[in-house]
């Protein structure tokens, strides 16, 4: 394997600088990559500690000497020319997982590790051929593609690279979905995004650790741009309806302006949290002044100086208010429940240049970087996820993890908000960590103490002209209302009706929320219908939604490999494979945090059950969507 030492070495300072920059754990894993030499690992083990709250704490001495001997090492590379050695297997990849997870691992992480170290060489979600088919049976061959956000993009490049034909109807004026939708103030990720982008793309100028929604869309925009993808999309174009012809098996498509979208194949990439979940409240049409939900903001509203009434306290609204409280006159907050709440150093920070510099030119750095991130910040908190029928304190935890978990989130709440019993009493949640999606902090609970921000628990009796009325006769005058009140994920696809074999609709074979499918990506009797972000398919614990997105991608590849390589008319996910996946999914939940019975979130529905998350671990995912089975289809 060959890569470019010498660009790297060129600038002896520049070369230090960006090794002081980086981290020295994720340096070490390099080191050792390079050289083959595993007594670095033993040597710093005892100083690395995760995977929640990640700290690395080495002293200096062997900071300096693990920076020295990369240094030395790079420079060998350059000088001597030799390649670099295969990516390592066995023992000694376990032992490197390991270390960089500071936890340890089972062997089933080896194989997407390998695939994720061989991307710097070899892109390996890149579609391939297994036998080439008939030119004119590809050149024939039509996807739709159903939004243009994470999944639609990564699933338009896909195809480009097979040949294949798609177009794309997107109701928006361009790309990017939710964070183009999403433009509230402080608005951003809460996943670390050199996690948070597209593995064969990697993006190593992000400015912050985690950024802002400007520089999020402005990544899906330059994808579209990289693979001249806009001249395939329709913007401004909403489907209403698709129906499978059972005659033709074509799938056809008709938008809210009547016109007819035909394919062979229909990918479905509209998400679940594109549309606004509109609060209940009696008199909230009776407003007086500016009313919006967060995910439609009026970009013209200037708060500074008024008095604003938020309802809601999830992801959005903890962005929102930390963002305007140094500017309005008042914040008035109201609380159905509160969140967990996970500090992290890196939330406000910017990334170094001397760091970016690293990630782009030093071999294997941003892999293991991405690995660290993906433990910490997804699969290594999956243990807390599970309920242990023999805890001693169920109703507030699960277990000894996730009472740990609890414990820290709980001391970082108290040194926040300091000697206030009555907003402690609000802040801190009685249910166990995980049951809702846990938060970063974004100096939420710092501006909660603010003296122009009141928490108000007390139930909203009715919206008023002039503000909110609570329950306890309370009006809290407002000049404008700001509604954090999440969207309608329950309603998977809706309002677009989608109809398969013999006319059935799809929310008709659901029922009301419950939406199912084989992996989250088919169902039975509607052929050749591809969902990304299906359901059971997000993510509640952290994780990262473009490395499900990718996995969903590669199953659906495979799968129209398939269509287009034998031949065949449809693939239709078999009943059986379908009912036997989701009595898994749903033994699972029954051992997990979401269906613990004391909060109230939206990821089960009215009956109990766990319709939109995911209980599988990032690696059992990508497991299950590796390889595409014939046999679990009825082929024509």
């Amino acid at each position: 394997m060959q890569f470019d030492f010498e660009t790297l070495t060129a600038d002896p300072d520049r070369l230090r600088a960006g090794l002081e920059a980086a981290d020295p754990a994720t340096l070490l894993l390099v080191l050792v990559q390079l050289t083959g030499d595993a007594s670095w690992l033993h040597e710093a083990r005892p100083f690395v500690r995760g995977p929640f709250n990640y700290q690395e704490e080495m002293p200096d001495e062997l900071r300096g000497r693990i920076r020295e001997a990369l240094f030395k090492t790079v420079n060998d590379f350059a000088a001597t020319g030799r390649e670099v050695p295969a990516i390592p297997d066995g023992q000694l990849l376990r032992d490197m997982m390991s270390f960089a997870a500071a936890d340890e691992l089972s062997d089933d992480y080896a194989a997407m590790m390998r695939e994720d170290l061989n991307a710097d060489i070899r892109d390996p979600g890149k579609f391939e051929w297994r036998t080439e088919p008939p030119r004119e049976r590809v050149e024939d061959f039509q996807v739709v593609i159903i939004g243009a956000g994470v999944s639609g993009i990564y699933m338009a490049i896909r195809l480009l690279e097979a040949g294949i034909k798609f177009t794309i109807l997107e109701k928006n004026e361009t790309v990017g979905g939710t964070w183009l939708e999403n433009r509230y103030p402080g608005c951003g990720v809460d996943t670390p995004n050199h996690f948070y982008s597209f593995a064969f793309a990697p993006n190593h100028e992000w400015s912050e650790y985690f950024a802002k929604r400007e520089e999020l869309w402005r990544y899906l925009e330059d994808m579209a741009e990289r693979f001249d993808l806009k001249q395939y999309i329709r913007f401004g174009v909403e489907v209403d309806e698709a129906r499978f012809d059972d005659e033709t098996a074509q799938w056809r498509l008709t938008t809210t302006g009547g016109e007819v979208v035909e394919g062979d194949v229909l990918v479905s990439a509209v998400g679940i949290l594109n549309r606004p979940k509109m609060p209940q409240i009696e008199g909230l049409e009776s407003f007086a002044g500016p009313s919006f939900h967060t995910a439609r903001w009026d970009e013209s509203f200037d708060w500074h100086g008024k008095r604003i009434a938020m309802i809601g306290t999830g992801a959005s609204g903890q962005q929102v208010g930390p963002a305007i409280a140094d500017d309005v006159d008042r914040l008035m907050v109201f609380q159905r429940s509160p969140h967990w709440v996970v500090p992290n150093p890196n939330y406000h920070a910017d990334v170094a240049d001397g760091k970016k510099w690293i990630l782009k030119h030093l071999p294997y750095y941003l892999r293991w970087y991405r690995f660290q991130l993906f433990w910490g910040f997804a699969d290594g908190l999956h243990a807390a996820l599970e309920i242990d029928p023999e805890w001693s304190d169920p109703e507030h935890s699960l277990n000894q993890v996730n009472a740990r978990h609890r414990h820290f989130m709980e001391r970082h709440i108290r040194r926040e908000i300091g000697d206030d019993p009555e907003l402690l009493a609000k802040v801190i949640p009685d249910y166990p960590p995980y049951g809702k999606r846990i938060l970063i902090d974004n100096h939420w609970f710092r501006t909660l103490t603010r003296d122009n921000v009141d928490l108000i628990t007390d139930d909203i009796a009715r919206i008023v002209p002039e503000g909110v009325e609570t329950t306890d006769g309370t009006v809290w005058e407002a000049d404008a209302l700001v509604l954090a009140t999440g969207f309608e994920a329950s309603k998977m696809l809706s309002p677009m009706k989608v109809y398969g074999r013999g006319g059935q609709e799809i929310h008709d074979v659901w029922g009301p929320n419950d939406a199912r499918a084989y992996l989250g990506i088919t169902a039975p009797g509607f052929p050749n219908f591809f969902m990304m972000n299906g359901p059971n398919t997000a993510l509640a614990h952290g994780g990262n939604q473009i490395f499900m997105a990718e996995c969903m991608v590669w199953y659906t590849m495979q799968a129209i490999r398939e269509l287009i390589e034998g031949g065949h008319q449809t693939l239709d996910c078999r009943q059986d494979v379908h009912d036997r996946y989701n009595e898994i999914v749903d033994e699972r939940h029954g051992r997990m945090v979401w269906t613990h019975p004391g909060m109230t979130n939206w990821y089960r529905n009215e009956a109990g059950r766990v319709f939109a998350v995911s209980p599988w671990r990032l690696v059992d995912y990508w497991r299950l969507t590796k390889e595409f089975q014939p046999e679990e289809y009825l082929v024509a």
